[in-house]
């Protein structure tokens, strides 16, 4: 008697154990890409851990209890299943919340949309680390290649400009000295008639 009823009871947990777990494409199908696989774990994962602690087991550990009351066994058993369902779930959605897992997973689903919309291909490893190294150190220093030529380009040029200047510099230099010594040799020559008129004006008795 006591076998019959261990027997018919895991059959009697059925309809009133735990309410599966809805099935993916039903009410969830307004969830987009990532955030609708990361719900459908969910519910797998709770689909497993309601299995592997089903009521036999549970029963197994509480087996006098069981069979002294088996109605009250089963009761607890569902309480305890539905508890533990709505904790887990209060849980994920707490990590859900505080990570905004649904923001970044809606973020990802659009970079991928965006990724999938554009007409280049995306890159994948060759699987040969040289090649790939290659392909991308060498994008790298052809553009920092550029750069060292253009930024060379404009300190020539500006040396150039610096050297102009300098040249300019010493042309006015040599201008002002030549000027100078125009001046210098007009100067001479002045004194020179200044001194002979002097003397040629000197009193003829004065030389006797």
């Amino acid at each position: 008697m006591e076998t019959e009823e261990k027997e018919s009871s895991p059959a009697a947990a059925g309809p009133s154990g735990p309410a599966p777990a809805e099935e993916p494409g039903t009410a969830d199908d307004e969830i987009p890409g990532r955030l609708l696989i990361f719900n459908t774990l969910v519910d797998k994962f709770l689909e497993g851990l309601m299995k592997a602690g089903s009521f036999q087991r549970f029963a197994r550990c509480y087996q006098k209890f069981y069979q002294l009351r088996p109605d009250v066994t089963h009761s607890i058993y569902n309480q305890f299943v539905s508890q533990l369902q709505l904790s887990i779930k209060a849980e994920i959605q707490e990590i859900q919340s505080e990570g905004n897992l649904e923001e970044l997973l809606d973020s990802l689903d659009k970079l991928d949309k965006e990724a999938g919309s554009r007409a280049d291909p995306q890159w994948r490893p060759s699987g040969i680390p040289e090649e790939d190294v290659r392909s991308h150190l060498v994008p790298y220093l052809l553009k920092q290649r550029d750069y060292l030529r253009k930024l060379l380009k404009e300190r020539q040029q500006e040396n150039a400009k610096l050297a102009q200047r300098v040249l300019d510099g010493r042309k006015k230099i040599n201008e002002m000295r030549k000027e100078i010594e125009r001046r210098q040799q007009a100067w001479q020559k002045l004194t020179k008639s200044q001194r002979q008129m002097i003397a040629s004006m000197r009193d003829p008795s004065d030389g006797t």
